[in-house]
């Protein structure tokens, strides 16, 4: 019997939000499921499906995170192999890759086809002093096949790839092929998926199991594809799928692939507040604030979350009065949240007050003035009283009013003080 983890879609040097801990977490997730899951557990070997780094440029301390990570492993005897995924593989009209350094470092075997030659010489032998080649079989009774990222033109390197698996001397009883790619019906929005007939060529060759990987949420299919999800969310949106890494077992009664979650990931917390179109401005700050708070009070963890809020519905003031970016501070500051964010997506109502029956015109206008007023930071506290002094305004106006005792009515109700006059020189006699 053979075990190993089964990992993908790392991203050591993730770096958005702006923030060095939330790149750290990445670190954390590697290191962690590597001790627990591969050391700990005694594996045979640990696969990589793609995308170690978030970048293909990076940076020293990124490097330095992998090393730590994979050396772990070499002084456990545990062999790393590995293929280069979208993020990570090499830049275009370049020789190396950062991934390509690693395996010349022997901290792990970088697996890569030749891609465009004929059948019989497409998929070498892993050559240890080359450092190179497309698989390996060990002595734990698996053959492991590398390949590279096919992006758009995955369909047709199957069929060429299938024609290889074909073609190779007869080797271990199990075969397991690394590729970075998705499969079609996993995930919303995704183009250039791959459908699961075309995947089929591949069972035929004799891989038997499909380590896959480039989409962050785990699914398997058929008990022979299999695919572990990232390691750590990227983005708030992946909080909702189910991602770890994949502790399998092949035997001659088949595949064992057990999801292993329980290592560190960030927790992400995702809140939504309606607004009704009755609050005021500083209502619907302070139920922001209040919300917020209590939901990250409720991770005792002792790791901050990432915080996501969403307010929605409808509001009775202008929508941007609201100081999003200032909300956003005061909420970090209040909270452990690492990470606060907002997204605010609401409407303008006209007024709030429910109308009742039976109301007449003037009754129903004194109501829109009150809520306008009322949805004002300057002039709630005399909504009532200015919202008479508009309908008399209007009044006046109709019945043709002069307009320099109009804007005095203004003045009258907004208390507005004039300068006063300056005071004339003396007369002299």
């Amino acid at each position: 019997m053979a075990k190993f983890l089964h990992i993908a879609d790392i991203h050591l040097g993730f770096d958005r939000y702006d923030t060095p801990e939330r790149t750290k977490d990445f670190f954390r997730a590697l290191q962690t499921v590597l001790e627990r899951y591969a050391i700990e557990a005694g594996v045979d070997f640990v696969a990589i499906a793609g995308d170690l780094f978030e970048h293909r440029n990076i940076k020293p301390a990124t490097l330095n995170q992998a090393q730590v990570c994979l050396q772990a492993l070499k002084d456990a005897n545990i062999p790393v192999l590995a293929i280069e995924g979208n993020h990570d593989n090499r830049p275009y009209g370049t020789r190396t890759s950062w991934l390509k350094y690693l395996s010349e470092w022997d901290l792990l075997k970088l697996l890569e086809p030749n891609d465009g030659a004929i059948a019989e010489d497409r998929l070498t032998p892993w050559c240890e002093s080359t450092r190179s080649g497309s698989y390996i079989d060990l002595p734990c009774g698996v053959r492991v096949i590398g390949s590279s990222w096919y992006g758009a033109t995955a369909p047709r390197a199957i069929e060429l790839l299938a024609e290889a698996i074909k073609a190779l001397p007869p080797g271990p009883d199990h075969s397991v092929l690394l590729f970075h790619h998705g499969l079609e019906g996993q995930i919303s929005r995704y183009a250039g998926a791959l459908r699961y007939t075309e995947l089929l060529p591949l069972k035929e060759a004799g891989v038997d199991y499909l380590a896959l990987g480039h989409i962050h949420k785990q699914y398997a299919v058929e008990n022979w594809v299999f695919n572990p999800g990232s390691l750590e969310a990227n983005n708030v949106e992946e909080s909702r799928y189910q991602r770890g890494a994949y502790l399998v077992e092949l035997s001659p009664q088949g595949i064992d692939a057990e999801l292993q979650t329980d290592y560190f990931q960030r927790p992400i917390v995702r809140l939504e507040l309606v607004a009704k179109g009755q609050e005021s401005l500083d209502d619907l700050i302070q139920m922001a604030m209040d919300r917020a708070i209590a939901a990250v009070a409720q991770h005792q963890s002792g790791t901050a979350p990432i915080l996501e809020l969403k307010i929605s519905g409808q509001v009775s003031f202008d929508r941007l009065e609201l100081d999003t970016r200032r909300l956003q501070e005061a909420i970090k500051a209040a909270s452990n949240a690492l990470i606060v964010l907002i997204k605010y997506d609401v409407e303008d109502v006209a007024y709030q007050t429910p109308l009742g029956e039976g109301q007449n015109r003037a009754e129903i206008e004194q109501s829109i003035f009150e809520d306008m007023l009322t949805a004002h930071r300057d002039y709630k506290s005399r909504a009532a009283e200015l919202a008479r002094g508009l309908t008399d305004l209007k009044d006046r106006q109709l019945s043709g009013a002069d307009e320099i005792d109009l804007y005095g009515l203004v003045q009258t109700l907004l208390a507005v003080d004039e300068p006063a006059p300056a005071p004339s020189a003396p007369s002299v006699a």
